[in-house]
């Protein structure tokens, strides 16, 4: 986007050796432009999978004695949990087992 204003802008208004030099640097913008977002979107990891749940914090929706469910993005899981969790307390997910959030309540 740079580049063609810069070209529109240096053909009408600038002079020879002028318009070169600024559709240059806007070339050189853009290429710069380009590249930090291409090294910016490889450099973050994709969150898919089941695997990025964990960590995540959520709402037990029934008691957790020790099963139950939990409410986690919107969504309804089964949840398991090492100690007694009344229904309402915020839960954080340690580990994921088949289709199981494994949670412990957040302190």
């Amino acid at each position: 986007m740079i580049l063609i204003l810069a070209l529109v802008l240096a053909l009408l208004f600038l002079p020879f050796p002028w318009n070169v030099a600024v559709i240059v640097a806007a070339a050189l913008v853009e290429v710069t432009i380009a590249l930090v977002g291409l090294r910016y979107a490889r450099r973050r990891r994709a969150a898919v999978g089941i695997e990025s749940l964990v960590g995540q914090t959520g709402e037990a929706i029934t008691p957790l004695l020790p099963d139950g469910q939990v409410r986690l993005n919107g969504e309804i899981w089964h949840g398991h949990a090492g100690t007694a969790v009344g229904a309402g307390t915020r839960v954080r997910v340690t580990a994921v087992a088949s289709l199981t959030l494994e949670v412990e309540p957040v302190r």
